[in-house]
């Protein structure tokens, strides 16, 4: 992976993660590059590096495939939130106690990063074929159920289904994608930071989610 300085970082140490980059591949997400995305999320020295892949029509700025990884020093409630069993544990999930409702994968150490990189590419294809665009985030976080007696954590992968989008929005308050849909919200002016509101940035971020019925229909076909 060739790693390269974003020259518009959302945060600290802000970088894209480029595999093979001489070779234009397109933006689509390859269980290779998720691999090596988690790796380097397990063998970081710091609890705080995020990562996470923006799909096209989901927010993907540029047409060449390529991970975000930044750090963030500040917790996160997709970090530990439960969520609800579609498969056996912990392979998939159903995410909902968040502003933004997703589909969590869970590795618990390095045995089971290759299913795991699998098994969200996989997912990721079928949203496609079926018209959806996609975003993914990578942390570290509890398992599925909750934290356990013992507090071991590992990575969660979490993975939206949302409405194509093309181009920007006129009467976007703020563009929504990966640290957006996550529940980090790096705002582009002062004084959108100062004025706007709870509901506003939920609603925001929602408008371009699922309803909730269609994405549990969602959720029983990719657990099939």
């Amino acid at each position: 992976l060739l790693v390269a300085i974003n020259a518009s970082p959302l945060e600290r140490g802000h970088v894209l993660l480029l595999p093979e980059p001489a070779r234009g591949l397109p933006q689509a997400l390859t269980a290779p590059l998720l691999r090596g995305g988690l790796e380097a999320a397990l063998l970081s020295a710091h609890p705080g590096l995020r990562l996470g892949f923006n799909g096209l029509a989901g927010g993907a700025s540029v047409n060449h495939l390529h991970l975000h990884a930044f750090y963030l020093g500040r917790p996160l409630l997709v970090e530990s939130a439960p969520a609800r069993p579609l498969l056996p544990p912990p392979r998939l999930a159903l995410l909902t106690g968040v502003p933004a409702p997703a589909f969590l994968f869970y590795a618990a150490g390095p045995a089971d990063l290759e299913a795991v990189a699998r098994d969200v590419c996989r997912a990721a294809e079928r949203l496609t074929d079926t018209g959806l665009a996609y975003n993914v985030f990578i942390t570290r976080g509890d398992p599925p159920g909750g934290r356990g007696a013992g507090g071991e954590r590992g990575l969660r992968v979490l993975l939206w289904a949302r409405r194509p989008a093309f181009g920007a929005k006129a009467s976007a308050a703020f563009s929504v994608a990966l640290c957006e849909l996550a529940g980090y919200l790096p705002l582009p002016a002062a004084r959108l930071f100062r004025e706007i509101t709870e509901d506003e940035a939920l609603r925001a971020i929602r408008e371009h989610l699922l309803p909730e019925p269609q994405l549990l229909r969602l959720g029983e076909d990719l657990a099939r």
